[in-house]
């Protein structure tokens, strides 16, 4: 069921509700990258969204700072803001020219803490993966599509301090490590298998990467654990995407999984195993619905339906639901192009939700000028939930 949330909601950042503190979860796929800065079918050099981030005046940044003044989320993760190992050239400027300053009188906002990590998108793989015969395709062979080193990549900003030194990436894990995973199912016209062994030895399960965040609150740990699966398209019937996109979420479910379900994962460390813990929240535009849409219904059915996950609320808003009028899905989508595709999932004892939404205003709110369309922002909304932590 919907829950059915106030105006008041939305006042929120941290608050007390007894003696649980409320924290506000937050995921939003920015399109913050620098192909959105171009003309359609402009070849990228990678520094456009640098650029109008030290500019401070590209006014599609300003209207997603300006959702995030207005929605006030303690942790969000922003998919698709390009990566640069220089946060003087990306994280910086857009803290600093962004979102520090008061977007149409909204109050600025400040994130302390952040972190970002290399991604796989646009790193040449040096195999064939499109199996076009060539190993040098700009994009097709890359370990995750990307024109360029770092295309799509992922920022996590908090107002509680993140614990740099125990996070854990996962951006090496090789796909053929993951046991009984789709790698091999991947089948090419006649039969054959879609990735040569040369293909299989080296690919990477992550399009981008999946992360494990520790961040400290009140002398607390609580995990986020952040990715964005490849869409499960642009592909052919051989659905490399799709089998892709089922296994990247499926870490996620064996991650948490009690049991030896997680012995066979590694990070970017060699330290194995899964989670040390049972406060988390899975962040992320995960690219897939188990109602709706072209990819494997069965990863992210089986994420939801995990027993340490907490997937009962269901963010949703009246906006979406006038979008798809037709649609019974139609209030819980995250997306333009009418998905559920973007999800905070806090686990089961990290505390009681008592709030969440979609920030999608209806036609005739004066802000739906912030989602009117992908220029205006993004074609995907800022999900956020609430969670009265556990003691």
């Amino acid at each position: 069921m919907y829950k059915v949330v106030g105006l008041l909601i939305l006042l929120a950042g941290v608050c007390f509700v007894g003696e649980a503190k409320t924290v506000r979860f937050a995921t939003f796929n920015v399109s913050m990258e620098a192909s959105n800065y171009l003309p359609r079918g402009a070849a990228p050099t990678g520094d456009e969204l640098f650029e109008n981030l030290k500019a401070g005046d590209n006014q599609q940044i300003r209207n997603i700072a300006e959702i995030i003044q207005r929605i006030k989320p303690d942790i969000i993760l922003l998919n698709e803001f390009d990566y640069t190992a220089e946060a003087s050239n990306g994280v910086h400027p857009f803290l600093n020219h962004y979102l520090a300053i008061s977007q149409q009188g909204e109050k600025p906002i400040d994130y302390p803490y952040f972190y970002t990590a290399p991604v796989n998108t646009g790193v040449a793989s040096g195999v064939d993966l499109n199996n076009n015969g060539v190993s040098s395709d700009l994009g097709g062979d890359a370990f995750g599509f990307g024109l360029y080193p770092g295309q799509y990549g992922m920022l996590l900003l908090s107002r509680y301090p993140i614990e740099l030194d125990k996070i854990r990436t996962f951006q090496h894990f090789l796909w053929k490590d993951m046991p009984n995973g789709l790698l091999d199912s991947v089948k090419a016209e006649g039969g054959s298998d879609w990735y040569s062994p040369e293909a299989k030895a080296v690919f990477r399960l992550s399009s981008k990467s999946h992360w494990d965040v520790p961040i400290m609150i009140d002398d607390k740990i609580l995990h986020v654990l952040a990715s964005h699966p490849t869409p499960p398209v642009f592909d052919g019937p051989e659905n490399r995407n799709g089998k892709r996109n089922h296994d990247e979420i499926r870490f996620w479910n064996d991650y948490v999984s009690p049991g030896n379900m997680a012995e066979y994962i590694y990070d970017d460390k060699d330290q194995k195993g899964g989670i040390n813990s049972d406060k988390f929240v899975i962040l992320g535009d995960l690219n897939a619905s188990a109602e709706e849409g072209d990819g494997n219904k069965e990863g992210i059915g089986a994420l939801l339906n995990n027993t340490k996950v907490n997937s009962n609320n269901i963010p949703y808003s009246e906006g979406g639901a006038l979008h798809s009028p037709n649609n019974p899905q139609g209030a819980c989508h995250t997306a333009f192009w009418r998905m559920r595709a973007d999800y905070v999932l806090p686990s089961k004892t990290l505390g009681e939700v008592s709030a969440s939404g979609v920030f999608w205003p209806i036609p005739q709110d004066p802000l739906h000028r912030l989602i009117k369309d992908r220029q205006a922002s993004s074609d995907h909304r800022l999900v956020w939930v609430d969670v009265d932590l556990a003691e």
